[in-house]
């Protein structure tokens, strides 16, 4: 049975914002080992979209940038869309039962998929889906943006901590 974790890198305010901060060296190689083990990902339209960048070779790019990009073309993608017709390689999208094809998800596959952004995690933390909440808390204060958790605030209980770098991670599951 799949697990699945929204994780996110935050600020220290609560914002999530790819383009006004961003992983160091050692927090990139831990997301390049974390995309190899993951078993996919679920999307909402806008993060995928942002994402789907990865699908392309770009000749400016780094060995780890190389080594990112491997792993998330490799890894399966399932993308919750109501206007997209057509997602890229590797990648399906969700029908309109959203609750259904996600608990299907979960009983047919197994290891960690991850929850990509903010909407799509509240919508599942609401229907009781998500089974681990993730936060890369990055040493800035935003002071405006998307907050990590959007809507209600979920009951959650501290499950473990650790440092990557810079970084604190702070794993809570549903309390």
């Amino acid at each position: 049975m799949a697990t699945l974790v929204f994780g996110m890198n935050v600020s220290l305010d609560g914002y999530v914002d790819h383009d006004r901060f961003a992983p160091d060296a050692e927090l990139f190689r831990h997301f390049i080992e974390q995309a190899r083990e993951q078993a996919g990902s679920i999307y909402g339209r806008r993060l995928y979209e942002i994402m789907s960048y990865w699908d392309d070779e770009h000749p400016e790019w780094d060995v780890a940038e190389r080594a990112f990009a491997e792993a998330w073309r490799s890894q399966r993608k399932w993308v919750v869309s109501r206007t997209l017709t057509s997602v890229g390689p590797n990648a399906t999208l969700v029908g309109e039962d959203l609750e259904a094809e996600i608990r299907r998800l979960k009983g047919e596959v197994d290891g960690e998929i991850e929850v990509g952004g903010p909407d799509l995690a509240q919508s599942l933390g609401e229907l009781g889906l998500i089974d681990a909440y993730r936060l890369y808390l990055h040493p800035v204060v935003l002071g405006e943006g998307r907050p990590y958790f959007q809507g209600p605030r979920p009951r959650l209980r501290l499950a473990a901590t650790d440092h990557i770098g810079e970084v604190v991670r702070l794993t809570y599951v549903p309390a």
